[in-house]
């Protein structure tokens, strides 16, 4: 046969074995969400009896749940589950120079994506070696790079969007899935960079044996199955190239909408590319751009609903506070708000684009508000009119604290800081609520550490728990706060909150407070107030507070961070230590963008 019938076409291609990877890579995604769904249900069924049985029961009668009932769990969760990488540094960015270079995937992370990736890689190589004809060999290897590549486009895709219906089901974070999103998106760069490579490599055979030196060229551009395949793969590479790292972090809204022009190029590309040849799997590219777009449908309906009304829209009021922003939105409608929720925001005013950065919810408030009509603007002709019972809806406000960081929050706060009273209104809506899939009613003993703005995070459990103490609806017993900040004017973030959660009931038995002021304005404004506020100059070390907890500790104890990088790692560290001494669960809040 003439090589240049191996450049044409499916000619060469094995299909066969094409289906079988194709099988083979779904079957090894549905085996591993299966096992993560088992592991899921059997640490649910333990956390539910553990809550269950704990519910009026003191810190002794909990001993039992304290202790761990395997050895094999605990040494999976030090050595796997929680492990970074190396050592122990895993969400602090690597920094060259002034560029930074991202996180390191953890353990767990980078076993699943080794896994794939080497997975990738073998059924690529499962050619028919022993055929003499070169072409026939480029051929075949081209028809699977091809192939992989339109299937990875779907997981690809799903794992980008904040809606995945995995994250519920399998209870892992988006920031998981956002890991994964990066890495499969550059497999799927290599597989259509070989692909047209061993194109490339027959067609080069062919013109060759033909004497043709201008043949690829006249190709590329006489053949809309071949252009439309060159728009995606040089929309790929591009969008690889701008995906690194240290432009993602130089602006990140830039780049993420840039990112999502250039992927959606892509995906048309490869679409129409397959059309046009009437390739196998053509289907599994128009499927992946459906889903882009059920995905944004569901975003623009949750937005719609949730902050507009027939008459008026989310009010937003933003106060100017040191170096950050507390901002509330009045909904138009009621919310089912979790602990540990996290939203999006967008001001139309400050910028055109819909902000990516998540923000978690410090606080939320629900309260029953009157409806009005016109008929109720009447002056009042008796003396029962002058106070009419109206029925009531419930109106639901929530407050983030936004820490002045470049582009939008920093336009934010220099407004506020301008107004005369430093509080101003300002047209906005939001998207969410997104997370809060982890509960801590189980737990005996909960240690909640927070870095700077990551105390909205762990606010709402404070609250939570407390309010889930008072009703004797969760087994928590103690509850510490551990708060690290740069200075002590952070403290004027949270005030109003910190105010009414020491007003809560029982809260000098549940709760302590460890503040960490790392860079204070003066040695002696570092005082602590009583055993159950305390405050220490210098940074905090998690590693230390973690052992004296520990021996003390009521039942199950479940250590959560939300904060830098840095700070995170030293946590989940300083957890790993105790796992296999005892029942010690860790949970991370962490956007790696």
């Amino acid at each position: 046969m003439h090589p240049s019938n191996f450049t044409r076409g499916l000619t060469g291609v094995n299909l066969q074995m094409d289906e079988m990877t194709t099988w083979a890579l779904w079957l090894s995604i549905v085996a591993m969400c299966l096992i993560i769904i088992i592991a899921r249900l059997i640490q649910g069924g333990v956390s539910r009896l553990r809550h269950l049985f704990n519910l009026r029961t003191d810190p002794l009668q909990q001993a039992y749940w304290a202790r761990n009932g395997t050895v094999i769990w605990p040494w999976l969760k030090k050595n796997l589950v929680y492990a970074a990488l190396r050592k122990k540094r895993h969400n602090r960015n690597l920094q060259v120079g002034r560029l930074n270079m991202g996180t390191i995937p953890s353990r767990f992370h980078t076993l699943l994506l080794t896994l794939y990736i080497l997975s990738n890689v073998a059924y690529c190589c499962l050619l028919n070696f022993k055929s003499c004809n070169k072409s026939a060999l480029l051929a075949e290897l081209r028809g699977r790079t091809g192939h992989l590549a339109f299937v990875n486009m779907m997981p690809l895709m799903i794992f980008a969007g904040r809606n995945n219906a995995f994250i519920p089901l399998l209870r892992v974070s988006f920031d998981t899935f956002n890991i994964l999103h990066r890495w499969i998106g550059r497999l799927v760069v290599v597989e259509a960079i070989v692909h047209t490579g061993a194109w490339m490599a027959a067609k080069h055979i062919a013109d060759t044996k033909e004497g043709n030196k201008n043949g690829m060229m006249e190709a590329l551009y006489g053949s809309p199955f071949l252009s439309w395949g060159t728009v995606s793969l040089v929309s790929m590479i591009f969008v690889l190239v701008q995906a690194s790292s240290a432009i993602r972090h130089l602006a990140y809204e830039t780049f993420l909408h840039l990112h999502q022009l250039l992927a959606f190029i892509a995906f048309l590309g490869a679409a129409l590319h397959g059309h046009q040849g009437q390739l196998p799997l053509t289907s599994y590219v128009y499927v992946t751009i459906a889903f882009w777009f059920l995905e944004r449908l569901i975003r623009l309906s949750k937005i719609i609903y949730r902050n507009f009304g027939l008459r008026s829209s989310t009010r937003v009021i933003v106060e100017a506070l040191p170096e950050a922003c507390r901002v509330t939105f009045e909904l138009k409608r009621p919310w089912e708000l979790r602990p540990g929720c996290h939203v999006y925001v967008h001001f139309p005013t400050l910028t055109w684009s819909l902000s990516s950065h998540p923000f978690s919810i410090a606080w939320y408030d629900t309260r029953p508000t009157p409806y009005r009509s016109l008929e109720d603007e009447k002056l009042p002709s008796s003396v029962k009119d002058l106070d009419p019972p109206l029925p009531s809806r419930t109106t639901t406000s929530i407050t983030l604290i936004m820490s002045k960081k470049d582009g939008m929050t920093s336009k934010l706060h220099a407004r506020a800081r301008a107004s005369p009273s430093g509080i101003i209104n300002i047209r906005g809506f939001i998207e969410g609520p997104y997370g809060g899939q982890e509960s801590l009613h189980s737990y005996g003993t909960v240690l909640l550490f927070a870095g700077g703005v990551g105390i909205t995070h762990q606010l709402s459990h404070v609250r939570d728990l407390l309010e889930t103490y008072n009703d004797a609806t969760s087994a928590v017993r103690k509850i510490v706060l551990i708060w690290s900040v740069r200075s002590q004017d952070a403290f004027d973030w949270v005030h109003p909150w910190m105010t009414e959660i020491f007003q809560m009931p029982h809260r000098r038995q549940v709760l302590k407070v460890l503040l960490f002021v790392t860079k204070p304005r003066h040695a002696g404004d570092v005082v602590s107030r009583s055993n159950q506020v305390q405050m220490f100059g210098g940074r905090c070390k998690p590693g230390r507070i973690v052992e004296e907890e520990f021996e003390k500790r009521a039942g199950a104890m479940a250590v959560t961070v939300c904060g830098p990088g840095a700070f995170a790692d030293e946590v989940r560290a300083a957890t790993r230590e105790r796992v296999q001494e005892g029942v010690v669960d860790f949970m991370e809040e962490s956007f790696s963008w």
